[in-house]
């Protein structure tokens, strides 16, 4: 009895030790399949949806597969004396490129300008890219350049988002470049060389609730789609295409324009929100695999020029900012409009004036 009641005793104790030891284990396990379930029904993202409408622009294939609308203004690629690939801001498309179609016809047929613009990855019709990067989108862009035949080297124009390509073209394809011009570009809080003073100026210019967009985006970029699609408060105010956050001389360009400013905005997001105004946002403010505070002129014996536009009155991306990294990169040109905000090319002759001065070295 001695024996048996010890032998009892044992077991029962060795059951409890194996339920101590399994327990936590079990319980890690239910909450991973809670959260796992979580997720799938309320964070993560829907698939990227088929294009509403039939493929209506001329496309490239990638080398991993996906294709690539693009959109060609100008002289013929053949007659053309400059090639320029134009890269479209967030909630835009190729069909946004105003650099063609506010260029003065008669400065096309002087300087001999071909302009391609292409729908960034997700945008209308160029399939979407879960992996997308800064460098990602460089390769797209030099790809377009060599399917199309534009040369050896070529002219790039970004504006806004369209800054992330195209400071990566200045870290990945230098070579490639004959003159760069950034318009308005987004500037990313946590490049490593930008100041504490400098990042927190302009990242506190911003509206609380985008303040919290641009932080999920960087920290906690797998909660983005829920954050823009819950109702509990309120999400960016780009995503939600909210002009109150716009300056003045941004809000009369938009009333003067009117519906004229965008046609075809419902092709914009045809393919779902994450995989264009999200994914802009968690690539343009997340870890960068490179600064561009650290990059080096490209065009050491002046055989091109690098140059930065913004308006003083730009709520999106503050000036200050760019007045700073202006500062620490002499070689790029920084020119700065008076009385101007985000949309700052809409101003009388300015899209002639930045054309003009990218292409010709005379007026640098």
């Amino acid at each position: 009895m001695a024996n048996g009641s010890s032998s009892s005793s044992s077991s029962l104790s060795s059951r409890r030790s194996l339920l101590k030891l399994l327990l936590p284990s079990s319980l890690v396990f239910i909450f991973g399949i809670i959260s796992a379930l979580t997720y799938q029904s309320i964070l993560k993202p829907p698939p990227a949806k088929l294009y509403s409408s039939p493929i209506t622009a001329p496309r490239i294939k990638l080398r991993d597969g996906r294709y690539l609308a693009y959109k060609e203004h100008g002289l013929p690629r053949e007659k053309a004396n400059h090639k320029i690939i134009f890269i479209h801001g967030s909630d835009c498309c190729r069909h946004d490129n105003v650099y063609s179609t506010l260029l003065s016809p008669d400065l096309v047929e002087e300087l001999g300008v071909y302009m391609v613009s292409f729908d960034r990855p997700g945008y209308c019709e160029s399939d979407p890219d879960p992996n997308r990067t800064p460098k990602s989108l460089v390769l797209d862009i030099e790809e377009l350049a060599d399917q199309l035949s534009l040369g050896s080297r070529f002219y790039v124009i970004g504006y806004s988002m369209g800054g992330q390509a195209t400071w990566g073209c200045l870290k990945y394809i230098p070579h490639r470049l004959a003159g760069v011009t950034l318009v308005s570009p987004v500037v990313n809080y946590w490049w490593k060389n930008l100041p504490l003073n400098v990042s927190s100026e302009g990242f506190y210019m911003q509206p609380r609730r985008d303040q919290w967009w641009v932080r999920v985006a960087h920290y906690a970029p797998w909660l983005v789609y829920w954050w823009n699609t819950q109702k509990l408060f309120p999400g960016s105010s780009v995503a939600n295409r909210d002009h109150g956050i716009l300056s003045k001389p941004d809000k009369d360009v938009i009333m003067k324009l009117g519906s004229s400013r965008k046609p075809h905005v419902a092709e914009i997001r045809q393919q779902g929100i994450h995989e264009t105004v999200n994914r802009d946002a968690i690539v343009g403010f997340g870890s960068w695999e490179f600064d561009p505070l650290e990059l080096e002129n490209p065009f050491l014996k002046k055989e091109g020029y690098v140059h930065l536009w913004q308006g003083d009155e730009d709520m999106l991306v503050p000036v200050t900012m760019q007045r700073y990294i202006a500062s620490k990169l002499p070689w790029v040109q920084y020119h700065e409009v008076s009385g101007s905000g985000h949309f700052l090319h809409y101003g009388k002759g300015m899209v002639d004036d930045i054309v003009k001065t990218l292409l010709t070295t005379d007026a640098n």
